[in-house]
């Protein structure tokens, strides 16, 4: 069992910064690929980005179209800790975001595995 908690969510200004983290507890967590997820009023929730397991710091990225070049995600296997810097704030980014895991990059938008989530709000 892998439990999840985010922080770092708040209001910003658009073109503005935000960093959230998401700390892991539970099962061995370096072992497990991470990802954010977001989900706006009224709308699914959305893959954002998710970051691979590895043993010898070479861990692969992926993120949607939507936030490539702007958020950067990160791992801390030391911290049991994920990070999702995210820069030049768009209003549409506004969401409630969620941690994830799961054993495999590939299949983490099945994950079983979520965080409670953090709100983001993006103004204008």
């Amino acid at each position: 069992q892998v439990q999840l908690a985010e922080s770092g969510g708040g209001l910003v200004q658009a073109g503005g910064s935000l960093r959230l983290s998401c700390t892991a507890s539970g099962r061995t967590f370096s072992s497990y690929a991470m990802g954010w997820f977001r989900q706006a009023p009224g709308k699914e929730r959305e893959f954002v980005a998710a970051i691979s397991w590895s043993s010898w710091g070479d861990s692969s990225t992926r993120y949607a179209d939507s936030v490539k070049g702007r958020f950067t995600i990160s791992r801390d296997n030391a911290k049991n800790a994920v990070h999702l810097q995210m820069n030049s704030l768009k209003p549409e980014d506004t969401a409630v975001y969620y941690c994830a895991a799961n054993p495999l990059l590939a299949t983490i938008t099945r994950t079983q595995y979520w965080g409670l989530g953090t709100q983001v709000t993006v103004s204008s």
